[in-house]
């Protein structure tokens, strides 16, 4: 049986401009990804200024540049309707890489920020 689950992954986006490459890696027991979501600490800096590719076991579903606006989600959408939908993701071997990318942006000056990738998954439930 299998039972639904939220990974949170994080990055510290410390320079203007800068982009970061992360791999992260789900738990064995993840039998599906569902969905992603992106959020942050600063959510101005990274509607405006992110963009990002996402992978999971080596395929990429979002492509490099892909804006971080067209992956978050305000709390006026029901919590249940927040993640992107991804369907039902073989997570293969588990790891997912993000790449994330600061822009500049007149709308925004830089500041340190924290990039947060949450994925929406089902792993075995151990009963």
């Amino acid at each position: 049986m299998l039972k639904p689950v939220k990974k949170r992954f994080d990055i510290q986006v410390t320079a203007a401009k800068e982009s970061i490459t992360k791999s992260f890696e789900l738990d064995k027991t993840i039998k599906t990804v569902r969905g992603v979501l992106v959020m942050s600490d600063k959510d101005d800096l990274l509607y405006y200024r992110g963009t990002q590719k996402i992978e999971i076991n080596k395929e990429e579903y979002f492509p490099e540049n892909y804006e971080s606006k067209l992956l978050m989600s305000g709390i006026n959408v029901p919590p249940k309707q927040r993640y992107y939908d991804l369907g039902n993701v073989n997570p293969g071997n588990g790891i997912v890489k993000l790449i994330f990318t600061d822009n500049e942006d007149t709308r925004t000056p830089f500041e340190t920020y924290r990039v947060s990738l949450y994925i929406d998954c089902e792993m075995e439930d151990g009963l």
